[in-house]
Protein backbone atom coordinates (compact mmCIF):
# COMPACT_ATOMS: atom_id res chain seq x y z
CA UNK A 1 0.00 0.00 0.00
CA UNK A 2 1.43 3.50 -0.85
CA UNK A 3 0.70 6.84 1.21
CA UNK A 4 -0.80 10.05 0.52
CA UNK A 5 0.64 12.96 1.88
CA UNK A 6 -1.61 15.58 4.05
CA UNK A 7 -1.45 19.25 3.28
CA UNK A 8 -1.28 19.84 7.30
CA UNK A 9 1.50 18.91 9.31
CA UNK A 10 0.89 17.76 12.98
CA UNK A 11 2.41 21.22 14.68
CA UNK A 12 0.26 23.19 12.22
CA UNK A 13 -3.16 21.04 13.27
CA UNK A 14 -2.31 21.22 17.25
CA UNK A 15 -1.91 24.78 16.37
CA UNK A 16 -5.53 24.85 15.17
CA UNK A 17 -7.04 22.43 17.86
CA UNK A 18 -6.36 25.12 19.98
CA UNK A 19 -8.95 27.42 18.71
CA UNK A 20 -11.40 25.09 16.49
CA UNK A 21 -11.76 21.70 18.40
CA UNK A 22 -11.93 18.52 16.30
CA UNK A 23 -13.61 17.40 14.38
CA UNK A 24 -13.42 19.68 11.60
CA UNK A 25 -13.21 19.92 7.70
CA UNK A 26 -10.46 21.73 6.59
CA UNK A 27 -9.97 23.28 2.69
CA UNK A 28 -6.07 24.20 1.33
CA UNK A 29 -6.43 27.42 -0.72
CA UNK A 30 -3.52 26.91 -2.66
CA UNK A 31 -4.24 23.55 -3.59
CA UNK A 32 -7.94 24.52 -4.75
CA UNK A 33 -5.84 27.40 -6.80
CA UNK A 34 -3.37 25.50 -8.28
CA UNK A 35 -6.03 22.92 -9.87
CA UNK A 36 -8.29 25.13 -10.97
CA UNK A 37 -5.55 26.81 -12.73
CA UNK A 38 -4.13 23.34 -14.02
CA UNK A 39 -7.63 22.71 -15.22
CA UNK A 40 -7.76 26.26 -17.18
CA UNK A 41 -4.50 25.22 -18.71
CA UNK A 42 -5.47 21.97 -19.66
CA UNK A 43 -8.55 23.84 -22.16
CA UNK A 44 -7.09 26.53 -22.90
CA UNK A 45 -7.27 25.36 -26.53
CA UNK A 46 -10.56 26.18 -26.52
CA UNK A 47 -11.87 30.02 -26.21
CA UNK A 48 -15.21 29.41 -24.92
CA UNK A 49 -13.98 27.03 -21.77
CA UNK A 50 -15.42 27.44 -18.37
CA UNK A 51 -15.70 25.07 -15.73
CA UNK A 52 -18.83 25.28 -13.89
CA UNK A 53 -18.13 24.43 -10.19
CA UNK A 54 -20.52 21.49 -8.93
CA UNK A 55 -21.56 23.31 -5.83
CA UNK A 56 -23.33 20.27 -4.39
CA UNK A 57 -19.81 19.09 -3.79
CA UNK A 58 -18.36 22.07 -1.80
CA UNK A 59 -21.42 24.77 -0.67
CA UNK A 60 -19.33 27.29 0.83
CA UNK A 61 -19.45 30.73 -0.42
CA UNK A 62 -15.95 31.16 0.94
CA UNK A 63 -14.84 28.17 -1.54
CA UNK A 64 -16.89 29.40 -3.94
CA UNK A 65 -15.31 32.96 -3.96
CA UNK A 66 -11.92 31.20 -4.65
CA UNK A 67 -13.39 29.31 -7.48
CA UNK A 68 -14.76 32.53 -9.19
CA UNK A 69 -11.55 34.42 -8.27
CA UNK A 70 -9.86 31.81 -10.84
CA UNK A 71 -12.43 31.91 -13.64
CA UNK A 72 -15.19 29.26 -12.93
CA UNK A 73 -18.92 29.45 -13.05
CA UNK A 74 -20.84 27.33 -11.11
CA UNK A 75 -23.41 24.05 -11.23
CA UNK A 76 -26.83 24.60 -9.35
CA UNK A 77 -29.22 21.90 -8.83
CA UNK A 78 -31.99 23.66 -6.29
CA UNK A 79 -33.05 27.50 -5.41
CA UNK A 80 -30.87 27.39 -2.56
CA UNK A 81 -27.78 26.42 -4.32
CA UNK A 82 -28.76 29.35 -6.75
CA UNK A 83 -28.78 31.82 -4.09
CA UNK A 84 -25.29 30.76 -2.44
CA UNK A 85 -23.95 31.39 -5.55
CA UNK A 86 -25.83 34.69 -6.70
CA UNK A 87 -24.46 36.04 -3.12
CA UNK A 88 -20.72 34.74 -3.32
CA UNK A 89 -20.68 37.13 -7.04
CA UNK A 90 -22.01 34.78 -9.69
CA UNK A 91 -24.36 36.30 -12.28
CA UNK A 92 -25.76 35.49 -15.67
CA UNK A 93 -24.13 32.68 -17.23
CA UNK A 94 -21.66 32.64 -14.63
CA UNK A 95 -24.00 30.01 -13.68
CA UNK A 96 -25.28 26.88 -15.05
CA UNK A 97 -29.02 25.32 -13.66
CA UNK A 98 -29.16 22.03 -13.80
CA UNK A 99 -31.86 19.73 -12.26
CA UNK A 100 -34.17 17.13 -12.41
CA UNK A 101 -37.76 16.91 -11.12
CA UNK A 102 -37.74 20.36 -11.21
CA UNK A 103 -40.48 23.02 -9.67
CA UNK A 104 -41.38 25.75 -11.58
CA UNK A 105 -40.56 28.23 -8.43
CA UNK A 106 -37.07 26.54 -9.55
CA UNK A 107 -36.72 27.39 -12.97
CA UNK A 108 -37.96 31.31 -12.07
CA UNK A 109 -35.22 31.68 -9.78
CA UNK A 110 -32.70 30.90 -12.42
CA UNK A 111 -33.97 32.64 -15.03
CA UNK A 112 -33.74 35.78 -12.61
CA UNK A 113 -30.31 35.41 -12.03
CA UNK A 114 -29.99 34.56 -15.70
CA UNK A 115 -28.71 31.18 -15.23
CA UNK A 116 -28.35 28.77 -18.25
CA UNK A 117 -31.09 26.59 -17.93
CA UNK A 118 -30.08 22.85 -18.58
CA UNK A 119 -33.74 21.06 -19.34
CA UNK A 120 -33.80 17.28 -17.98
CA UNK A 121 -36.88 16.00 -19.67
CA UNK A 122 -38.93 16.96 -22.84
CA UNK A 123 -41.81 17.63 -20.61
CA UNK A 124 -40.17 20.56 -18.41
CA UNK A 125 -39.74 22.55 -21.27
CA UNK A 126 -44.17 23.66 -20.54
CA UNK A 127 -42.85 23.45 -17.31
CA UNK A 128 -40.15 26.37 -17.97
CA UNK A 129 -42.70 28.32 -20.33
CA UNK A 130 -45.52 28.65 -17.58
CA UNK A 131 -43.04 29.32 -14.99
CA UNK A 132 -40.82 32.41 -17.02
CA UNK A 133 -40.54 31.71 -20.69
CA UNK A 134 -38.27 30.30 -22.84
CA UNK A 135 -35.09 31.74 -22.78
CA UNK A 136 -32.96 32.42 -25.93
CA UNK A 137 -29.60 30.31 -24.76
CA UNK A 138 -30.90 27.04 -23.25
CA UNK A 139 -29.52 23.44 -22.73
CA UNK A 140 -30.50 19.77 -22.96
CA UNK A 141 -29.29 16.73 -21.31
CA UNK A 142 -29.09 13.63 -23.34
CA UNK A 143 -29.34 10.14 -21.95
CA UNK A 144 -28.21 7.86 -24.93
CA UNK A 145 -29.12 4.70 -22.82
CA UNK A 146 -27.60 1.31 -22.84
CA UNK A 147 -24.03 0.48 -21.52
CA UNK A 148 -21.19 3.26 -21.11
CA UNK A 149 -17.67 1.43 -21.91
CA UNK A 150 -14.28 2.49 -22.31
CA UNK A 151 -12.89 -0.61 -24.55
CA UNK A 152 -14.08 -4.01 -22.63
CA UNK A 153 -14.32 -1.85 -19.64
CA UNK A 154 -18.07 -0.72 -18.84
CA UNK A 155 -18.03 2.34 -16.92
CA UNK A 156 -21.30 2.65 -16.42
CA UNK A 157 -25.50 1.89 -17.08
CA UNK A 158 -27.11 5.06 -18.53
CA UNK A 159 -29.99 3.01 -19.86
CA UNK A 160 -30.88 2.82 -15.82
CA UNK A 161 -29.97 6.49 -14.57
CA UNK A 162 -32.82 8.88 -14.13
CA UNK A 163 -31.19 11.77 -16.01
CA UNK A 164 -31.86 12.89 -19.62
CA UNK A 165 -33.22 13.19 -22.96
CA UNK A 166 -33.48 9.55 -25.56
CA UNK A 167 -31.81 10.81 -28.42
CA UNK A 168 -35.25 11.18 -30.55
CA UNK A 169 -36.75 13.35 -27.70
CA UNK A 170 -33.30 15.88 -28.04
CA UNK A 171 -34.67 16.30 -31.42
CA UNK A 172 -38.22 17.03 -30.67
CA UNK A 173 -36.93 19.57 -28.09
CA UNK A 174 -34.82 21.58 -30.04
CA UNK A 175 -37.75 22.18 -32.60
CA UNK A 176 -39.76 23.05 -30.12
CA UNK A 177 -38.13 25.32 -28.13
CA UNK A 178 -36.82 26.83 -31.28
CA UNK A 179 -40.51 27.22 -32.67
CA UNK A 180 -40.53 28.83 -28.74
CA UNK A 181 -37.83 31.90 -29.47
CA UNK A 182 -34.42 29.99 -28.42
CA UNK A 183 -31.42 30.95 -30.42
CA UNK A 184 -28.82 29.44 -28.61
CA UNK A 185 -28.35 25.92 -27.58
CA UNK A 186 -26.02 23.84 -25.44
CA UNK A 187 -25.80 19.99 -25.00
CA UNK A 188 -24.84 18.20 -21.57
CA UNK A 189 -24.30 14.57 -20.58
CA UNK A 190 -23.12 13.02 -17.53
CA UNK A 191 -22.58 9.35 -18.21
CA UNK A 192 -20.02 7.83 -15.44
CA UNK A 193 -18.58 8.98 -12.10
CA UNK A 194 -15.10 9.40 -10.30
CA UNK A 195 -13.62 8.07 -13.37
CA UNK A 196 -10.05 6.93 -13.37
CA UNK A 197 -9.15 7.38 -16.64
CA UNK A 198 -7.77 9.34 -19.18
CA UNK A 199 -10.42 8.44 -21.91
CA UNK A 200 -13.26 8.83 -20.37
CA UNK A 201 -13.81 12.84 -21.21
CA UNK A 202 -12.48 11.97 -24.56
CA UNK A 203 -14.75 8.99 -25.45
CA UNK A 204 -17.47 11.33 -24.03
CA UNK A 205 -16.52 13.97 -26.03
CA UNK A 206 -16.90 12.59 -29.42
CA UNK A 207 -20.71 10.75 -28.35
CA UNK A 208 -21.35 14.23 -27.71
CA UNK A 209 -19.60 16.48 -30.34
CA UNK A 210 -21.15 13.81 -33.29
CA UNK A 211 -24.57 14.37 -31.56
CA UNK A 212 -23.88 18.16 -31.95
CA UNK A 213 -23.17 17.59 -35.39
CA UNK A 214 -26.22 15.66 -36.16
CA UNK A 215 -28.87 17.60 -33.89
CA UNK A 216 -27.62 20.97 -35.91
CA UNK A 217 -28.19 19.04 -39.58
CA UNK A 218 -31.33 17.56 -38.60
CA UNK A 219 -33.00 20.85 -37.08
CA UNK A 220 -30.74 23.85 -38.41
CA UNK A 221 -30.02 25.13 -34.43
CA UNK A 222 -26.85 26.99 -33.36
CA UNK A 223 -25.16 24.27 -30.91
CA UNK A 224 -23.11 27.44 -28.68
CA UNK A 225 -21.49 24.70 -26.10
CA UNK A 226 -21.42 20.99 -25.23
CA UNK A 227 -20.79 20.28 -21.61
CA UNK A 228 -18.90 17.63 -20.62
CA UNK A 229 -20.59 17.58 -17.21
CA UNK A 230 -18.37 15.73 -14.18
CA UNK A 231 -17.23 12.39 -13.97
CA UNK A 232 -13.25 12.98 -13.70
CA UNK A 233 -12.54 11.13 -10.73
CA UNK A 234 -10.02 11.40 -7.77
CA UNK A 235 -8.02 8.58 -6.49
CA UNK A 236 -9.19 7.67 -3.37
CA UNK A 237 -6.53 4.80 -2.77
CA UNK A 238 -2.82 5.73 -2.24
CA UNK A 239 -2.16 3.09 -5.07
CA UNK A 240 -4.29 3.85 -7.93
CA UNK A 241 -3.70 6.23 -10.55
CA UNK A 242 -4.37 10.28 -10.90
CA UNK A 243 -5.82 11.03 -13.97
CA UNK A 244 -3.54 13.29 -16.07
CA UNK A 245 -5.74 16.60 -16.95
CA UNK A 246 -3.75 17.60 -19.38
CA UNK A 247 -3.70 14.66 -21.20
CA UNK A 248 -7.70 14.61 -20.86
CA UNK A 249 -7.80 17.88 -22.04
CA UNK A 250 -5.53 16.97 -24.73
CA UNK A 251 -7.77 14.01 -26.18
CA UNK A 252 -10.52 16.55 -26.03
CA UNK A 253 -9.28 18.94 -28.47
CA UNK A 254 -7.88 15.47 -30.78
CA UNK A 255 -11.91 14.89 -30.69
CA UNK A 256 -13.03 18.36 -31.51
CA UNK A 257 -10.60 18.84 -34.39
CA UNK A 258 -12.02 15.33 -36.11
CA UNK A 259 -15.53 16.11 -35.30
CA UNK A 260 -16.77 19.11 -34.72
CA UNK A 261 -14.50 21.54 -36.84
CA UNK A 262 -14.90 19.59 -40.65
CA UNK A 263 -18.59 20.16 -39.57
CA UNK A 264 -17.84 24.05 -39.40
CA UNK A 265 -18.44 24.01 -35.33
CA UNK A 266 -15.31 24.92 -34.17
CA UNK A 267 -16.96 27.74 -31.85
CA UNK A 268 -18.28 25.70 -29.86
CA UNK A 269 -17.62 26.22 -26.64
CA UNK A 270 -16.34 23.57 -24.08
CA UNK A 271 -17.62 23.16 -20.27
CA UNK A 272 -17.02 21.22 -17.70
CA UNK A 273 -18.62 20.68 -14.31
CA UNK A 274 -15.75 19.12 -12.07
CA UNK A 275 -16.56 19.31 -8.55
CA UNK A 276 -14.85 15.91 -7.23
CA UNK A 277 -11.83 16.33 -9.21
CA UNK A 278 -11.58 20.38 -7.97
CA UNK A 279 -12.13 20.06 -4.37
CA UNK A 280 -11.72 16.61 -2.88
CA UNK A 281 -8.13 16.12 -2.92
CA UNK A 282 -7.83 19.78 -1.13
CA UNK A 283 -10.24 18.75 1.90
CA UNK A 284 -9.55 16.70 4.86
CA UNK A 285 -11.33 15.82 7.98
CA UNK A 286 -9.83 16.17 11.20
CA UNK A 287 -10.69 14.03 14.15
CA UNK A 288 -9.24 13.31 17.65
CA UNK A 289 -8.59 9.37 18.29
CA UNK A 290 -11.07 9.58 21.93
CA UNK A 291 -11.49 5.64 22.72
CA UNK A 292 -10.06 1.84 22.31
CA UNK A 293 -11.75 -1.00 22.57
CA UNK A 294 -10.61 -4.47 22.62
CA UNK A 295 -13.06 -6.88 21.34
CA UNK A 296 -13.10 -9.46 19.06
CA UNK A 297 -11.55 -6.59 16.71
CA UNK A 298 -9.45 -3.51 17.87
CA UNK A 299 -11.41 -0.43 17.47
CA UNK A 300 -10.62 3.04 17.51
CA UNK A 301 -13.07 5.21 18.41
CA UNK A 302 -12.94 9.48 17.02
CA UNK A 303 -15.00 12.23 18.06
CA UNK A 304 -16.39 12.35 14.14
CA UNK A 305 -18.66 10.14 12.87
CA UNK A 306 -20.93 9.23 9.50
CA UNK A 307 -22.65 12.54 9.95
CA UNK A 308 -19.37 13.58 9.49
CA UNK A 309 -18.46 12.05 6.28
CA UNK A 310 -20.79 9.78 5.24
CA UNK A 311 -19.76 8.13 2.24
CA UNK A 312 -17.83 5.47 4.02
CA UNK A 313 -21.09 4.26 5.57
CA UNK A 314 -23.65 5.05 3.04
CA UNK A 315 -20.95 3.28 -0.35
CA UNK A 316 -18.26 1.58 1.82
CA UNK A 317 -16.08 3.83 -0.37
CA UNK A 318 -12.22 4.06 1.30
CA UNK A 319 -11.15 7.12 2.33
CA UNK A 320 -7.57 7.04 3.22
CA UNK A 321 -6.36 8.15 6.96
CA UNK A 322 -3.15 9.35 8.21
CA UNK A 323 -2.69 9.40 11.91
CA UNK A 324 -0.59 12.77 12.21
CA UNK A 325 2.76 12.67 13.34
CA UNK A 326 3.26 9.12 12.91
CA UNK A 327 3.30 9.06 8.68
CA UNK A 328 7.20 7.64 8.76
CA UNK A 329 5.95 4.62 11.63
CA UNK A 330 5.52 1.25 10.60
CA UNK A 331 1.37 0.08 9.83
CA UNK A 332 1.84 -2.65 12.13
CA UNK A 333 -2.19 -2.63 13.55
CA UNK A 334 -4.84 -3.20 12.19
CA UNK A 335 -7.87 -1.04 13.26
CA UNK A 336 -11.21 -0.54 12.62
CA UNK A 337 -11.95 3.45 12.78
CA UNK A 338 -15.20 4.30 13.97
CA UNK A 339 -17.68 6.53 15.34
CA UNK A 340 -20.25 7.16 18.17
CA UNK A 341 -23.35 6.51 15.94
CA UNK A 342 -25.98 4.03 17.03
CA UNK A 343 -25.28 2.39 13.33
CA UNK A 344 -22.51 -0.80 12.77
CA UNK A 345 -21.46 1.10 9.47
CA UNK A 346 -20.42 4.11 10.99
CA UNK A 347 -16.78 3.13 10.00
CA UNK A 348 -14.31 5.21 8.36
CA UNK A 349 -11.91 2.40 8.09
CA UNK A 350 -12.63 -1.37 8.37
CA UNK A 351 -9.33 -3.97 9.25
CA UNK A 352 -6.90 -1.18 8.32
CA UNK A 353 -3.21 -1.33 8.53
CA UNK A 354 -2.15 1.83 10.40
CA UNK A 355 0.80 2.44 12.44
CA UNK A 356 0.08 2.22 17.02
CA UNK A 357 -2.82 4.87 17.95
CA UNK A 358 -2.34 6.32 20.93
CA UNK A 359 -5.48 8.43 22.99
CA UNK A 360 -4.94 12.10 21.56
CA UNK A 361 -3.78 11.44 18.08
CA UNK A 362 -4.99 13.44 15.23
CA UNK A 363 -6.05 11.48 12.14
CA UNK A 364 -6.50 12.89 8.90
CA UNK A 365 -9.04 11.55 7.14
CA UNK A 366 -7.89 12.30 2.85
CA UNK A 367 -9.93 13.42 0.14
CA UNK A 368 -13.03 15.11 2.16
CA UNK A 369 -12.96 18.23 0.09
CA UNK A 370 -15.80 17.41 -1.92
CA UNK A 371 -19.17 15.25 -1.32
CA UNK A 372 -17.68 15.53 2.31
CA UNK A 373 -19.07 18.11 4.73
CA UNK A 374 -22.61 18.56 2.22
CA UNK A 375 -24.01 15.03 2.70
CA UNK A 376 -23.36 15.53 6.46
CA UNK A 377 -26.53 15.16 8.51
CA UNK A 378 -28.13 15.39 12.21
CA UNK A 379 -28.59 11.86 12.89
CA UNK A 380 -28.60 10.80 17.11
CA UNK A 381 -28.90 14.60 17.00
CA UNK A 382 -25.15 14.95 15.85
CA UNK A 383 -24.05 18.32 14.99
CA UNK A 384 -22.51 19.42 11.49
CA UNK A 385 -18.46 20.50 12.07
CA UNK A 386 -16.80 23.85 11.32
CA UNK A 387 -14.97 24.32 7.72
CA UNK A 388 -11.88 26.07 8.18
CA UNK A 389 -9.96 27.13 5.37
CA UNK A 390 -5.93 26.96 5.46
CA UNK A 391 -4.69 30.15 3.22
CA UNK A 392 -2.06 30.60 1.17
CA UNK A 393 0.06 32.38 3.56
CA UNK A 394 -0.35 29.67 6.42
CA UNK A 395 -2.73 31.12 8.41
CA UNK A 396 -5.69 29.55 9.28
CA UNK A 397 -9.94 30.92 8.49
CA UNK A 398 -13.03 29.67 10.04
CA UNK A 399 -15.43 29.45 6.95
CA UNK A 400 -18.24 27.91 8.62
CA UNK A 401 -18.63 27.23 12.44
CA UNK A 402 -19.61 24.59 14.15
CA UNK A 403 -23.84 23.85 14.98
CA UNK A 404 -25.17 24.11 17.91
CA UNK A 405 -27.70 22.85 19.57
CA UNK A 406 -29.43 25.83 19.29
CA UNK A 407 -29.33 25.68 15.82
CA UNK A 408 -30.69 21.83 16.02
CA UNK A 409 -33.22 22.99 17.89
CA UNK A 410 -33.91 26.11 15.49
CA UNK A 411 -37.03 24.95 13.59
CA UNK A 412 -38.88 24.59 16.56
CA UNK A 413 -38.90 27.78 17.21
CA UNK A 414 -42.47 28.79 16.30
CA UNK A 415 -43.47 25.68 19.51
CA UNK A 416 -43.32 26.63 23.10
CA UNK A 417 -41.14 23.84 23.17
CA UNK A 418 -38.66 25.89 20.97
CA UNK A 419 -38.38 28.02 23.27
CA UNK A 420 -37.29 25.48 26.05
CA UNK A 421 -35.12 24.16 23.98
CA UNK A 422 -33.24 27.06 22.79
CA UNK A 423 -33.68 29.19 26.44
CA UNK A 424 -35.06 31.78 24.12
CA UNK A 425 -38.45 33.93 25.03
Amino acid sequence: MGSKKPFLTLNQAREIVKTYPTPFHIYDEAGIRRTARALKAAFGWNPGFREYFAVKATPNPFILKILHEEGCGVDCSSETELMLSGASGFAGHEIMFSSNETQGREFARAYRQGAIINLDDFTLIDTLEQACGIPETVCCRFNPGGEFSIGNHIMDQPKDAKYGMTREQLTQAYRLLMQKGAKRFGLHAFLASNTLTNAYYPTLAKILFTTAVELHRETGAKIAFINLSGGVGIPYRPDEPANDIAAIGEGVRKAFEEVLVPAGMGDVAIFTELGRFMLGPNGALVTTACHEKHTYKEYIGVDACACNLMRPAMYGAYHHITVLGKENAPCDHVYDVVGSLCENNDKFAIDRRLPKIDMGDLLYIHDTGAHGFSMGYNYNGKLRSAELLLRENGSVQMIRRAETPEDYFATFDCFEIGKKLTGKK
